[in-house]
């Protein structure tokens, strides 16, 4: 007992402390809190403390309830939708089990802890079979004396009764009360502050459970009065290993934590609802023709559900309101018509593409051919060229040289000229020669 109150007391005196450290204002009146809880646990043995942990699970998914189904109300009610109110699995007989008072299991629990130890598990768990044995949450197993099962609305758990009692008492000792108030370490003192008059000379006896629900209502009148956001969080393994996502385990813990039963809940109503600005930007699509037009939100979305042909739907005032099922479909029939136009776009770029390839490759042969002729050309203007400069040389050099023959030839024709006429007008007298027969003056040419 001494060892659980100072535990107790610590904790507490922790949770204030870093309240104050990240700057709680105890009189602000907003304020953003975590609460952070588990499933339901079920194990080989569930001992008290996982009584406590369903009880508090109990309590949370009845508030998850109503809130949901609150919200549903109002929601359906300002948007002017007819529907019926859905049915749903309402866990009250089994809080009324458990916490009712009296009569309920924590008070049965309080009333033999406070006869001990005249009285054991084995009547506590005696009184719960006599009292709760025609209740249909509640039910002996047949092979232990002393256990009990319980059908939480999540699951059947089977509670072991064996230190229920020891785990409920919260005994405050005053003589450990009074050490405790005497310790010369502050903080031991300030922990456990003097009991007023006759009550630090009496034995006081306090029941966790009774705490523990206390406490737990305490906690839904705060969550009563805030705007709740719910997370669920899922244990992909239990090596906490990366990579690794075990089927059994992860549908265990959600239907163990109320998930499979709230998404049926929800399910049930209309789950999808989107603004109608929102309604006509997505699927607005499946009826071009309503988006040609001037109509208004209201028209246009249900122009829009009256092409897609649905049946359930509700136009609300702002909202369009779907059953379950009816975004698939609507996404489906959206995806055929992006298929269809992806391969219309895909069909037109792809000809753009194949024409400008065409266009670019003719452009390219025929800059390249250009080239290629231009440059043929060149080459054979050159070679002309120096074909041309070469016949020119050569024929200058052969006028050049039949200039000079000439040159040289005329002296020569002249004298030869001159002798001839001379052999013909003295043909005996020619200085310098010799007589020759007048037949061989013909030879002389």
């Amino acid at each position: 007992a001494l060892a659980k109150i100072v535990y107790s007391r610590l904790f507490d005196w922790t949770v204030d402390k870093i309240n104050n450290f990240i700057g709680q204002d105890p009189d602000s009146k907003v304020l953003i809190e975590v609460l952070d809880i588990y499933g339901f646990e079920s194990f080989k043995t569930s001992s008290f403390e996982q009584f406590c942990i369903n009880l508090a699970k109990e309590k949370l998914q009845q508030h998850f309830n109503q809130h949901v189904f609150k919200m549903e109300q109002e929601e359906y009610t300002k948007e002017e939708i007819d529907w019926s109110y859905i049915d749903y699995v309402d866990n009250q007989d089994i809080l009324d089990l458990i916490e009712k008072k009296p009569g309920g299991i924590i008070a049965l629990l309080d009333e033999t802890c406070i006869f001990f130890p005249r009285s054991t598990h084995e009547t506590f768990s005696q009184k719960l079979y006599q009292t709760f044995k025609s209740h249909k949450r509640f039910s002996k197993p047949k092979l232990s004396p002393t256990d009990f099962t319980i059908y939480h609305y999540a699951g059947d758990v089977t509670y072991q009764t064996e230190h229920f009692l020891d785990k409920n008492k919260d005994y405050v000792v005053a003589e450990h009360q009074s050490l405790l108030s005497a310790s010369r370490y502050s903080l031991v003192a300030d922990l456990f502050p003097p009991l007023p008059g006759e009550s630090s000379k009496t034995l006081k006896f306090s029941s966790i459970g009774s705490r523990f629900k206390q406490q737990l209502q305490s906690l839904l009148e705060t969550l009563s009065a805030t705007e709740p956001h719910y997370v669920r969080c899922v244990k992909p393994n239990n090596p906490f290993k990366p990579s690794i996502f075990e089927n059994n385990n992860v549908l265990q813990q959600l239907r163990y934590g109320g998930a499979l039963k709230v998404i049926r809940i929800s399910c049930a109503g209309y789950p999808t609802r989107r603004m109608f600005v929102e309604f006509i930007a997505r699927f607005g699509i499946l009826a071009p023709n309503v988006l040609e037009g001037s109509c208004d939100e209201v028209t246009a979305s249900k122009r829009i559900l009256e092409e897609v042909d649905l049946k359930g739907d509700q136009i609300g005032k702002a909202k369009v309101f779907l059953i379950a099922g009816q975004t698939t479909e609507l996404d489906a029939r959206r995806n055929e018509v992006l298929g269809r136009s992806v391969s219309i776009i895909q069909r037109k770029v792809r000809s753009y593409l194949t024409l400008a390839c065409r266009t670019i490759q003719k452009d390219l042969r025929t800059y390249l051919a250009r080239k290629a002729y231009n440059r043929l050309c060149s080459s054979a203007i050159s070679i002309q060229t120096g074909m041309r400069v070469m016949g020119a040389c050569n024929e200058l050099h052969f006028r050049k040289q039949t200039k000079a023959t000439i040159i040289i030839q005329s002296p020569c024709r002249g004298y030869l000229a001159h002798l001839h006429y001379l052999r013909r007008q003295f043909p005996y007298n020619v200085p310098g020669e010799e007589k020759l027969p007048v037949e061989n003056y013909g030879s002389l040419k």
